[in-house]
C-alpha cells in the first residue's frame, strides 16, 4: 500500500472489490441474448428490487456467520437437505448460504450416481459417511430422497425398493434427530411454465448448458409423474421430528432470502462472544536478504 494513501481510501477500495465479487456471482445470465432476457423479464414483472435483495442478503449472511460460530463453539450438528425440481434454484440457494462461511465448517455434498457396489449396499449407507460430526454444517444438494423422486419416476428403483424406502426413512431420520442432529428438509417448488422458461434459458446460455443433463430433459416429459411422486413423498415422510418446508422459487431472489430467513429460525443459535482481534507487529530481521526468484516462476501479466 502506498504510504500516501489514507487507510480509509484503501479500505473502501477493498470493500468495493468484495461488492464486485458479489455482483459477479449475481450476474446470472451473462451470455443470454437480449431477446431471451427481454422475454424472461416480461414474465417476471414483480421481481424483488435489487437494492432490497442485496441489503437483506448481506444481513442474512452475517447472521449465518453467527450460526457457524455457534455450531463450532457448541459442537452442534446441522444437516440440511435441498430437494426440488430440476432448475428450481437449489444450487443458487446453497451458494448464497455457504458464500461467506468457512468450508471446513460448512460443506456441500452432491453425490454422483451410485456405483455398482453402492447399488448393492443398504440404501442409506452411501449417505451416512457424509453426515455432520460435531461442529459441522452439511448441505445435501439432493439426498436420500433420490429414491422417492428420480429413481422412482425413471424406473431405476423397483416398487419394492421404493416401498422399503418409505418404510425406513421416517425411522432413519428419527435416529438422526435422536443422535443430536438438527435435520432440515427443504423442497424448492416452481411452476411448469417457469421450469420450461429456465430450461430454454439454459439451452441458449453457453455458460449454463452443462446444467442440462439428459435426465433433466426427461423430467420435462414426466412432469406429472414427478408431481405425483412428490405428493406421495410428502404424505409418507413429513414427520413431526423432520417436517418438510416448501420454498416457492419462481422469483430466485425471494426464494434465496425466504429460505435463509427460515433456516435461521430453525437453528437455536446464539451469538458467541469472541475476543477482539489485534494485528501483531511484524518482526524485522536486519540480516535477512530476500532472494530474487527466477522470472519463469511468475505468471505472465496478461492484464
Amino acid at each position: 500500500m502506498n504510504h500516501n494513501d489514507r487507510p480509509k481510501d484503501w479500505l473502501e477500495a477493498e470493500l468495493q472489490d468484495t461488492l464486485d465479487e458479489d455482483f459477479e456471482i449475481e450476474f446470472s445470465e451473462p451470455m443470454l441474448s437480449m431477446e431471451i432476457r427481454k422475454i424472461y423479464n416480461q414474465q417476471h414483472p414483480d421481481m424483488l428490487d435489487r437494492k432490497v435483495y442485496f441489503r437483506n442478503l448481506l444481513r442474512l449472511q452475517a447472521e449465518l456467520i453467527k450460526v457457524q460460530d455457534w455450531v463450532e463453539h457448541t459442537g452442534a450438528k446441522v444437516c440440511i437437505l435441498m430437494e426440488g425440481r430440476d432448475s428450481a434454484g437449489k444450487g443458487g440457494v446453497i451458494k448464497r448460504i455457504t458464500q461467506r462461511l468457512n468450508p471446513r465448517v460448512a460443506r456441500v455434498v452432491a453425490l454422483p450416481a451410485p456405483s455398482r457396489r453402492e447399488q448393492s449396499q443398504w440404501y442409506f449407507q452411501r449417505y451416512v459417511p457424509h453426515l455432520p460430526a460435531a461442529g459441522e454444517i452439511v448441505l445435501f444438494d439432493r439426498s436420500w430422497y433420490n429414491r422417492a423422486g428420480v429413481e422412482r419416476v425413471m424406473g431405476f428403483a423397483t416398487d419394492d425398493q421404493v416401498e422399503n424406502f418409505f418404510r425406513d426413512v421416517p425411522e432413519f431420520e428419527r435416529m438422526l434427530v435422536r443422535s443430536g442432529i438438527i435435520l432440515l428438509k427443504y423442497w424448492f417448488s416452481i411452476t411448469d411454465e417457469e421450469q420450461q422458461l429456465r430450461f430454454m434459458m439454459r439451452i441458449h446460455d453457453p455458460m449454463k448448458q452443462w446444467k442440462l443433463s439428459p435426465m433433466d430433459l426427461e423430467s420435462r416429459i414426466r412432469w406429472e409423474q414427478y408431481t405425483k411422486a412428490k405428493e406421495d413423498m410428502f404424505a409418507r415422510t413429513n414427520i413431526p421430528e423432520a417436517p418438510w418446508y416448501v420454498v416457492e422459487g419462481n422469483d430466485k431472489k425471494r426464494e434465496r432470502l425466504n429460505c435463509m430467513e427460515h433456516l435461521l429460525t430453525k437453528i437455536p443459535y446464539q451469538e458467541v462472544p469472541s475476543e477482539k482481534v489485534t494485528l501483531p507487529e511484524r518482526k524485522y530481521n536486519p540480516d535477512y536478504e530476500r532472494h530474487v526468484l527466477p522470472a519463469e516462476l511468475y505468471v505472465p501479466k496478461v492484464y
